[in-house]
């Protein structure tokens, strides 16, 4: 089809216009560089370009959805979203959105930012000097590189566009039976130090070798901002969301303004901070504003996109969210885990974890979760004193954050969530 992106996009327009009550049209476009470790050395480099378009249909309260990945089949992808559209269930719907004055400006691209292969070599020949630092052997890693276009329109006359780019970074090493991994991924390529990734993930397979067994009990532990995001971001984010809450999946549905976790915690998604998920508007084309959600403690509000919304009489808090070419669904742009602690979490003794496996298998609904830590440390004044084998921590996500030890000064991005660790006392660990 010989024509360019927005003559595309007014077509589609056009064509939907005529076929629905309305119809919205959110397009991405962009070049990546990956490349990856293998067997300690810099292994395949692959660039790619990728093009993708999702439309949606609202014909007498029946919402319809589609997307593709070939610009010829625009007309293919349409008929779809309308064909999906006839079999959904019709809903309370108050309209897409129309223009508005965006506020804010969002930090989502580094523009100095080169794509390309040289330059993601360059990063991996970082990672493995750094971890060169440690007596380990490399068994994987990456480094990637890429540079998007986002646009969205619809039939009430929205059309905005953003530019994104990320730079992420990975290792994974290993010594004996201990492995390591550790990671970073940012819009900015100043962000990102990739010989301290590497060194770190060797340190945490060097260090682990030779832990001793933890008997089972009660112990003063402390995550660091990986295991936090691990756990945040499988419980208390669906928590969150107004779709939960509505549908009684959420334990904090009743709530509102109830003091609910430890009163030096707040949390709260701020959309125009640096961070992968900065944007003035949502996946649906609603202005974006900072969300406090936990304001020291309270409970104050729950996220909802326009379907949730028009459905349960709530208004759109601007939080929809797209991942690749599924339909937009409520989310976080940058969610800021923060705190007022009196003391740093490392005091006396403790353990320190840096990550968790299985986060995924918490249940959202109830909080509860077991997980197996990794890479574990007896942390005694806040220094890493000795490996722990492996073991489990047990718990719920709510009732840990009902009271807090302490924050760290390590404040991290991780993925949409910028966390600090976090010192919990009295938490159950299942050893030997």
């Amino acid at each position: 089809m010989n024509m360019n992106g927005e003559d595309l996009i007014e077509k589609v327009l056009r064509e939907g216009e005529r076929l629905a009550d309305e119809v919205e049209v959110f397009s991405a476009r962009g070049r990546s560089v990956i490349t990856e470790i293998k067997k300690g050395i810099i292994g395949v480099a692959e660039e790619s370009e990728a093009w993708s378009m999702a439309i949606r249909t609202v014909r007498n309260g029946q919402i319809g959805f589609s997307s593709t990945g070939d610009p010829d089949r625009w007309k293919d992808c349409l008929d779809a979203a309308l064909a999906s559209g006839r079999l959904a269930t019709p809903q309370r719907w108050g309209g897409f959105p129309g223009p508005a004055a965006l506020t804010g400006a969002p930090l989502t691209a580094d523009e100095s930012l080169t794509v390309a292969v040289e330059d993601a070599a360059r990063l991996v020949d970082d990672l493995l000097a750094g971890a060169a630092e440690y007596p380990v052997e490399v068994i994987g890693g990456s480094a990637d590189l890429g540079r998007s276009h986002l646009s969205i329109s619809n039939s009430n006359g929205i059309t905005y566009e953003i530019e994104r780019t990320v730079v992420g970074v990975s290792m994974e090493t290993i010594r004996e039976q201990s492995t390591g991994y550790e990671f970073d991924v940012s819009p900015f390529r100043n962000d990102i130090n990739p010989h301290a990734v590497g060194e770190r993930a060797a340190m945490l397979a060097a260090r682990s070798l030779g832990g001793r067994d933890i008997e089972t009990g009660r112990y003063d532990i402390v995550l660091s901002p990986v295991a936090v995001a691990s756990l945040i971001g499988q419980v208390l984010i669906p928590a969150l969301s107004g779709r939960n809450v509505k549908a009684g999946r959420s334990p904090l549905a009743d709530s509102v303004e109830e003091q609910v976790f430890d009163e030096s915690l707040s949390i709260y998604d701020d959309p125009f901070a640096p961070g992968p998920g900065s944007t003035a508007w949502d996946a649906e084309g609603v202005p974006t504003r900072r969300l406090v959600f936990i304001d020291q403690g309270v409970v104050r509000r729950f996220a909802y996109d326009l379907k949730t919304g028009y459905r349960y009489g709530e208004e759109s808090t601007g939080s929809a969210v797209r991942t690749g070419s599924e339909p937009p669904v409520i989310g976080v742009h940058n969610l800021f885990i923060d705190g007022t602690p009196e003391k740093e979490p490392g005091y006396g003794r403790a353990v320190w974890v840096h990550d968790v496996v299985g986060a995924h298998t918490a249940n959202p609904f109830s909080g509860d979760f077991s997980v197996e830590v990794a890479n574990p440390f007896w942390m005694e004044d806040g220094e890493l004193v000795e490996p722990i084998r492996a073991a489990m921590l047990s718990g719920n996500v709510f009732e840990m954050l009902g009271e807090i030890g302490g924050f760290g000064n390590d404040v991290r991005r991780v993925g949409r969530l910028t966390v600090p660790s976090i010192r919990l006392n009295n938490q159950q660990i299942i050893g030997k």
